[in-house]
């Protein structure tokens, strides 16, 4: 069901009209958080692909990027930004976590910068070498997958779609194999670069009069996501453990990622680059989504706790339950308000997928 959820939730159109923020972007913005510290964030890709928001900053001897994003070309017109800011060499590359968004530009900086160090917590290299050659290598043949699912009226899963899935794939299929294959012309000889320096928990880099601290505060979004942190500017770059305005809850470690997230609130920052959308001033948006997964959580405890029945065998009881006891409307007007686009992304997207993570982390236990 989740993966079905997936490939048409990244077709979503973007909305029609402009609001303060939104998780679906037609046009490219920098905003500099301090002297000599730019977020980048990019326009979608053409498949409608949301690209990870990128972070340059640079120091008295070397420059750093936060995260690569997800087309080849954008991470080329991102390394033109930076020439016009810096004349240093960019001697270090982040990578927050191994999603495709956020590090297949990654060949593109160490062509332009061949002295880089490119860096991932440990868990996230690894994830990194086993599924990234895979997805750039099935990703022509996407248009056809869809097309399968139409035709068998069945998901990757074997489950029955419903006529609103239905409805999805084929919209998603007239509007995309143009993109796709335009998107497809940019991975052909894309070559797979992956981290050559890892750390478990903490890695201090300086820059030259200027300190970044990267750390590991535990799972959330995927098992090994990784933050930067800058102390002296009060700067917090998140990755995808935070996304505004809807948070990118579609998988990962819910439980976990509590106590993953209320860490990261105990650090002293007063600014916040999420993995997609604007920055962010504070810890109010943090705190808003720690608490949604917490009443998820909290919900999903008390219904597993009622029966022994095994809790694999009840997941659709399990989850209705569950959305008695939590107001998503309630949530959802919270996160986006009155925004068509993003509903419907924190409906088909956010919300199913944090109740099927938090099951699916829970019931081994």
């Amino acid at each position: 069901m989740l993966a079905t959820l997936i490939a048409i939730a990244i077709f979503l159109p973007a909305p029609a009209y402009v609001f303060a923020d939104a998780s679906a972007t037609n046009q490219r913005t920098v905003t500099k958080l301090a002297e000599g510290i730019y977020e980048i964030r990019h326009k979608d890709a053409p498949d409608h692909f949301s690209q990870g928001n990128t972070v340059v900053i640079i120091g008295d001897k070397a420059g750093m990027v936060v995260d690569s994003c997800y087309l080849p070309s954008s991470a080329r017109e991102d390394i033109a930004q930076i020439a016009q800011w810096t004349n240093k060499p960019v001697r270090y590359l982040l990578n927050t976590h191994w999603h495709n968004d956020h590090i297949q530009g990654n060949a593109v900086y160490a062509e332009s910068f061949p002295g880089i160090a490119i860096i991932a917590q440990t868990e996230t290299a690894k994830l990194m070498a086993l599924r990234i050659g895979s997805y750039l290598s099935e990703y022509p043949q996407r248009m056809e997958k869809f097309q399968r699912e139409l035709d068998t009226g069945k998901d990757p899963g074997g489950r029955p779609l419903t006529e609103e899935e239905k409805e999805d794939l084929r919209n998603a299929i007239a509007g995309g194999k143009a993109a796709s294959e335009a998107v497809s012309a940019e991975f052909r000889n894309l070559r797979v670069r992956l981290p050559e320096v890892t750390f478990d928990h903490e890695l201090d880099i300086d820059l030259g009069n200027r300190e970044v601290q990267l750390k590991y505060l535990g799972r959330g979004n995927t098992v090994g996501d990784a933050i930067a942190y800058l102390p002296k500017e009060k700067l917090l770059i998140a990755g995808d453990l935070v996304d505004s305005p809807v948070p990118y809850l579609y998988g990962g470690y819910p439980l976990e990622e509590i106590d993953t997230l209320k860490r990261m609130a105990a650090l002293d920052f007063d600014t916040l680059v999420p993995g997609h959308g604007e920055v962010l001033k504070g810890k109010s948006f943090l705190q808003q989504e720690t608490a949604l997964i917490e009443a998820v959580v909290e919900a999903m405890n008390r219904e597993m706790g009622r029966t022994s029945d095994a809790p694999q065998t009840r997941y659709e009881e399990i989850k209705k339950a569950v959305e008695q006891m939590v107001d998503r409307d309630a949530w959802r007007q919270q996160f986006v308000g009155n925004n068509p686009s993003d509903r419907e992304f924190f409906e088909v997207f956010a919300w199913p997928g944090l109740i099927e993570a938090a099951h699916a982390e829970m019931w081994p236990r």
